[in-house]
């Protein structure tokens, strides 16, 4: 098969992981930089072009698209779309898991388990967004952070207020959610690929932080699942449409709850943690599943 692997680095462990598994399994592959691509839009002969020549014969794209580039990124996802090209990670399926408020409320209108949630406008009704999640201590996420970038841990109602009213003073759209603190700054990263969880590990904060994020100082080790959190795990994927997805879960008092789902999770410390040869079994995925014209959106909204 010809596989193109969608990144901006082909230096990056992931990428490299990935690139490594497809050849040891003897497939062509390609480090394609989504943002060199361009598109010719056209009625009958859609194109993506890269370094000035089109590309095709793929028979699959990996779509590693970073959060501040997915308008673009999905873009040209999409344009291999059209053109016939199996992508792991559909285009749409990427934008919805990257729109946090979207995302949340699909996964409530599944009866997926989730933290408290408050979403509002103005800033006049901040008591009663601070009463929907049970008051202090709460958690404010920026709804375009990624990597624990934007979460603030308010631990009295004052500083909850503050907080709040210096983020939409900037306009900047926030998400109030309860704090878990029975989960002790831990989670459960869950890597889904197709209707399983293949692989998870445990995120530990370091000293006194309670993000979890690898690059903010966590550790990661090997971790059992219950079969409440796997089912968890690949309901949530699902729910978003995507076939491979790292899926964060907090260990509740009411049962497992979704942080937060990746469509281009890191291979290096789930690989790192359990061993396992994870970009393998995204290639074994493709193999299984690669078919031109093989792209339908199984989600409505």
């Amino acid at each position: 098969m010809k596989i193109g692997i969608l990144s901006r680095k082909a230096s990056l462990y992931s990428t490299n992981s990935l690139k490594q598994a497809a050849l040891a399994m003897g497939h062509e592959v390609h480090v394609i930089d989504y943002l060199r691509c361009y598109m010719n839009i056209t009625s009958h002969r859609p194109s993506v072009i890269y370094q000035g020549e089109a590309l095709e014969g793929y028979d699959a794209v990996i779509p590693r698209i970073g959060a501040s580039q997915t308008f673009y990124g999905t873009a040209v996802v999409r344009q291999f779309e059209m053109t016939g090209v199996y992508a792991v990670n559909e285009s749409q399926a990427i934008s919805r898991s990257r729109d946090k408020l979207r995302s949340l409320q699909l996964l409530a209108r599944r009866g997926i388990g989730l933290p408290v949630t408050g979403f509002a406008n103005s800033t006049q009704d901040i008591e009663g967004l601070v009463n929907i999640v049970g008051g202090a201590p709460l958690v404010i996420k920026l709804i375009e952070g990624t990597q624990g970038i934007g979460v603030v841990l308010a631990e009295t109602h004052q500083a909850a207020t503050s907080v709040i009213e210096a983020f939409r003073g900037l306009d900047a759209n926030i998400l109030v959610q309860e704090f878990i603190k029975e989960a002790g700054g831990a989670d459960l990263r869950c890597f889904v690929i197709g209707d399983r969880v293949v692989a998870a590990m445990k995120r530990q904060g370091a000293e006194g932080e309670f993000r979890s994020n690898l690059h903010r100082g966590g550790s990661a080790t090997t971790v059992r699942l219950s079969p409440e959190e796997r089912m968890t795990a690949t309901r949530a994927a699902k729910a978003m449409g995507l076939n491979v997805a790292g899926v964060d879960l907090l260990r509740s008092n009411h049962g497992p709850v979704v942080m937060e789902i990746n469509s281009s999770p890191g291979l290096q410390g789930i690989e790192g943690a359990t061993g396992m040869n994870v970009a393998g079994k995204i290639i074994e995925f493709i193999e299984k599943n690669a078919k031109h014209g093989n792209t339908r959106d199984k989600v409505k909204h």
